[in-house]
């Protein structure tokens, strides 16, 4: 996978000289190695007037970015629907494909920071306002697998999170993960998963690297199962649960998880035995 960033275009807690939200536009560069220092990835900030907001200030921002980064983006991602229209024709008369996507981990943590370290000290700062990092969605009515597709078997796994330091030696086909310390999360920190076994690894994994893969979530209820979130908000049921025993396997995945700062993993193999990885996707379900 090529450079891939990550975007928000949208009002801040500031009021200007007219008592009118300053915009903003942030870009910054997805970590795509477990390995990678976030203080090496590209970042972009600036202000946009109010009577500015529209795609053709966007794509001029977003210009002025790829001027500045050592290369280009092949693609942009974006977790505020709401401005889809402008964020996409900015992006496309660029060249360049723009994505609605959960998979927003790195300008979610630069949110969050900006929030508590920056936007305070600027003038016209609003106390009361709150910065959106997240946007919530009903999510879609989840869809069952293609009968192709459906592991033949499946299992609850973990991982201390110093073990992906060693991903460059590990033996994958199709996925993407970033470094943990983007989360600053302590070496021995437990990070659990799912392993998808099946003798069609290689369609299964194929097949999920098309999709914009965002999180797994356990869902009680009406039904206990476990669903794969992917793109703006499509969802799949994963598996079905049905005992005891698996239902508390997965009620400790959530638990898991939640100490995880929501980080997770995503893998398929041909089988239990094997060394490769046919998928490994590293996953955060934002809150």
């Amino acid at each position: 996978m090529g450079i891939v960033w990550e975007l928000d275009f949208y009002s801040r807690p500031i009021l200007d000289e007219n008592q009118k939200k300053v915009w903003e536009v942030l870009l910054c560069e997805s970590p795509l190695d477990t390995r990678q220092s976030t203080e090496e990835l590209f970042r972009y900030a600036s202000w946009c007037p109010n009577q500015q907001v529209n795609s053709i200030w966007l794509q001029s921002a977003i210009a002025e970015a790829i001027t500045q980064s050592k290369q280009p983006p092949e693609k942009i991602r974006f977790f505020r629907r709401q401005m889809s229209n402008m964020i996409v024709k900015a992006c496309e008369d660029l060249g360049i494909p723009a994505q609605a996507s959960r998979r927003t981990y790195t300008i979610d943590r630069w949110l969050q920071q900006r929030a508590k370290d920056f936007y305070p000290s600027q003038p016209g700062y609003q106390a009361s306002a709150e910065v959106s990092s997240f946007v919530r969605y009903e999510p879609e009515t989840p869809q069952a697998l293609p009968d192709a597709l459906e592991g033949q078997k499946w299992a609850f796994v973990s991982l201390e999170a110093v073990a992906f330091e060693e991903m460059e030696e590990w033996d994958i086909a199709f996925g993407e993960v970033f470094p943990l310390s983007l989360m600053e999360l302590a070496p021995d920190t437990r990070i659990p998963g799912i392993i998808i076994f099946s003798s069609r690894a290689t369609p299964v994994a194929a097949w999920m690297s098309g999709l914009e893969l965002a999180f797994v979530r356990f869902e009680s209820e009406p039904v206990a199962r476990l669903l794969l979130e992917t793109g703006e908000s499509d969802s799949w049921i994963l598996a079905n649960i049905k005992d005891a025993q698996t239902l508390n396997e997965a009620r400790g995945f959530e638990l898991a998880k939640e100490k995880a700062q929501g980080v997770h993993f995503l893998a398929v193999q041909s089988s239990p035995t094997s060394e490769a990885f046919a998928g490994f996707w590293l996953l955060q379900e934002l809150k």
